[in-house]
């Protein structure tokens, strides 16, 4: 949709809401703070410390610039550490800084008087406008009436986004593998998760035509979802990035069942190009303006969304740090508000800490310097995906093929089996003929390799050994010095689950290219072993 063209306001949905969301007042305390910034009120109404009382007189702090990271290099620059600590020193850093008085210069200014205080849970002004600036600009959505709300991280707003729509005893729709901290969230409430198969394009909108067609309320014991969450670039833990195409296949199955969208998309601007291997590889990456690069990110959800039933959560925990606990809701102004008083009588609102350091570095970066800081984290977690897939390269045989089942249906993948030595290197029959043990297909987006194991090559293997075979080859793991998640903890719904198969994420995000690498040689010693003799 153009810049020009007439949008039109959300729909009413408030059919949607919950019980509970619906039960909820406006907080008596928070009722009042619509007055709070008349000029010259004197407020004796809330039981507020008096600002001359915070210890700190101003936060100050050095921010890297927008800058600090190579959108052209092929190799994470943080692996370059061990260099500056063989030689005592740290990683020369450009900054800039940053400073937050207690009280304001100017009306406009970010201040502690405000950040610390007790605020709504809308968040601060000044980080509020931000926001709306850059989901307008980004993420451009299709009506006109949409609003953003601040929140506590993602994994707290979906918690929310359930009470807020969903009642005890209720369904919601997800990829059959999905985020497991969105499934713990429900299921005290009763709330349980309903997976739609997956394919290279992500969640399949023929599949979830189909179950919401034929969605018996009687054998399920609960009436159709009216809910789907998805995290549909980056998919957790698959890596998946869903086209433009299936968000349009998708929205218009939600708008014929009148489904309301959840998009939880923390890895957005980790968007990656496809992996190839290292000789197929230039040097250094190709150059592109920023500009430019936020025009190849695959759209959100919001692009699409004409009618206001998409909430999207998005999170500063993936592009910031995620001990700032600090994300924003973007969504119709009857479901924000209903967020916002759940919040008013919970968190009320994030940090004031966190919120300040974030406004200020955000309002000196603007938005062209966040949208370059952005450019360069995703050119560093390529790079770390690119190094992971490689270590594994070098410390197995990888064989390139389509996939064709699975949420790696249309996938290029990979294959592992041992490595030949010796005469076997020469023969083009090992390549054909050695069992396999795990097949991957490298990550799109995000920060996690998803490995599906076959374990049916295990020597000894018997049907119905597929539980304890992933649990003790795990197990083996971490008593060798390398952790990884089990894949049965993202499964939505575990009777689902292949024979045979076993799954496990790995994560390239926070370990270095040495540690990596260390960890790919464990992996190849366990695992062989472990196919050899699994007891």
């Amino acid at each position: 949709m153009q810049a020009s063209e007439k949008r039109q306001k959300a729909i009413d949905l408030s059919h949607h809401l919950s019980k509970l969301a619906l039960a909820r007042a406006t907080s008596p305390l928070k009722e009042m703070a619509r007055y709070m910034r008349r000029p010259g009120l004197i407020s004796l109404a809330g039981g507020m410390p008096n600002a001359d009382y915070f210890p700190f007189a101003a936060i100050s702090g050095d921010a890297l610039v927008p800058e600090s990271f190579s959108v052209t290099n092929t190799q994470s620059e943080s692996s370059f550490s061990w260099l500056w600590k063989l030689f005592g020193s740290a990683r020369k850093e450009k900054t800039s800084a940053i400073h937050i008085p207690k009280y304001p210069k100017h009306p406009e200014d970010v201040n502690l008087a405000t950040a610390l205080q007790y605020g709504t849970a809308t968040g601060l002004p000044q980080l509020t406008k931000f926001i709306n600036n850059f989901v307008g600009t980004i993420y451009q959505p299709a009506y006109e009436d949409w609003t953003t709300l601040v929140q506590t991280g993602n994994t707290d707003a979906w918690a929310r986004v359930v009470i807020t729509l969903c009642n005890p005893g209720d369904a919601f729709i997800t990829e059959d593998w999905t985020y497991p901290s969105a499934l713990a969230s429900s299921q005290p409430y009763g709330i349980h998760p309903v997976g739609v198969p997956m394919d290279a394009q992500g969640m399949r909108s023929d599949k979830l035509r189909t179950l919401l067609a034929e969605w018996d309320e009687t054998a399920r014991g609960t009436k159709r979802p009216h809910v789907l969450y998805t995290v549909p670039i980056g998919q957790n833990p698959t890596g998946l990035t869903m086209s433009f195409e299936r968000k349009k296949e998708i929205y218009d199955v939600c708008v014929e069942y009148d489904v309301i969208i959840v998009e939880d998309d923390p890895y957005y601007f980790l968007q990656m190009a496809p992996y190839a291997a290292k000789s197929e590889r230039p040097s250094q990456a190709s150059s592109i303006e920023t500009d430019k690069w936020v025009q190849s990110l695959s759209p959100s959800y919001l692009k699409i969304d004409y009618q206001g039933r998409v909430i999207r959560l998005d999170t500063f925990s993936k592009t910031i740090a995620p001990g700032s606990r600090l994300g924003f809701f973007t969504c119709n102004p009857r479901f924000a508000e209903r967020l916002e008083r759940a919040g008013e009588t919970s968190t009320q609102s994030p940090c004031g800490f966190g919120q300040s350091l974030i406004a200020q570095l955000l309002t000196s970066w603007k938005y062209d310097g966040y949208v370059r800081w952005l450019q360069g984290l995703a050119a560093q977690y390529q790079a770390r995906r690119d190094y992971l897939i490689d270590a594994l390269a070098d410390e197995f045989h990888l064989r390139m093929s389509l996939g064709t089942t699975g949420a790696w249906q249309g996938c290029v993948v990979y294959t592992a089996s041992a490595k030949p030595r010796g005469l076997s290197a020469l023969s083009e029959k090992f390549s054909l003929g050695e069992q396999p043990y795990f097949t991957l297909a490298p990550p799109t987006a995000g920060m996690f390799l998803w490995l599906k194991v076959h374990f049916e090559n295990v020597r000894g293997y018997q049907a119905g050994d597929e539980e304890s075979l992933e649990t003790k080859l795990w197990t083996k793991l971490a008593e060798s010095g390398v952790l990884i998640v089990p894949g049965h903890y993202f499964a939505a719904e575990e009777d689902t689950v292949v024979p045979a198969e076993g799954h496990y994420r790995l994560s390239f995000s926070f370990a270095s290219d040495e540690e990596l690498k260390k960890a790919v040689t464990i992996l190849g010693k366990v695992v062989r072993d472990f196919f050899q003799n699994p007891q």
